[in-house]
């Protein structure tokens, strides 16, 4: 689980969430999966010019930040979803299906677009063997998470909830191995901005592009 963000600069921010606000929205549940379409209460912004403008704009600016790259290694992203949570609107606890057109379901991420004190409720819980996790992001913030996790949206109780959501299927399929790769990414900057290119980098580096020969499932 990662926070990544702010993705986006303010001005651009802005425009994007003016856009969001201004689009029509149909019923949520033609996106869930025959499970979860019972829980599932929100709305979700209907194709236009305008909402590709919006879910182009956060994922070019998914696909340019560093973060987002070494934690996920992206093959593909499924086509992003606009979803509006209003007053009373929630969505129950249920899993995301493995398979979204066409993609393995390997990473979920929701890009937070309402500023967190213009709603109360509507934060994503995250549940795993140890606790549930509530997170509610500032606007312009991601979580990036494991697609095999049980989550919900608490209820909305004011306001309005906006967020992009959506799922990658990655270069490298294994979580942990994704965990290994990502902490040796750390690894290597940390080595590089502290000495330079030495034969500790060095040795680092190749250990990393050897161990994505050995996993990348391209």
């Amino acid at each position: 689980m990662l926070v990544i963000g702010p993705l986006l600069v303010p001005a651009d921010l802005a425009a994007v969430q003016e856009m969001a606000a201004s689009l029509p929205f149909g019923d949520g549940r033609a996106t869930a999966g025959r499970h979860a379409v019972g829980v599932k209460a929100n709305d979700q912004a209907l194709p236009s010019a305008q909402l590709d403008a919006v879910l182009a704009k956060v994922e070019a600016a998914l696909i340019a930040n560093p973060l987002f790259q070494s934690a996920a290694r992206p093959k593909a992203l499924t086509k992003l979803i606009l979803s509006r949570y209003r007053t009373g609107q929630t969505y129950g606890l249920h899993v995301d299906n493995a398979l979204m057109q066409g993609l393995r379901t390997d990473l979920s991420f929701t890009f937070f677009l309402s500023d967190p004190d213009t709603y109360d409720g509507g934060a994503l819980v995250i549940e795993d063997h140890f606790e549930a996790r509530a997170i509610k992001l500032a606007a312009g913030e991601v979580i990036l998470y494991p697609s095999t996790t049980l989550h919900r949206v608490e209820p909305v109780t004011s306001g309005t909830r906006l967020a992009v959501v959506g799922w990658v299927q990655s270069l490298i399929r294994d979580q942990g191995q994704r965990e290994i790769l990502f902490d040796l990414d750390q690894a290597v900057e940390a080595c590089f901005a502290a000495g330079g290119k030495s034969s500790q980098f060095d040795r680092l580096s190749k250990t990393r592009s050897n161990l994505l020969r050995m996993w990348v499932d391209a």
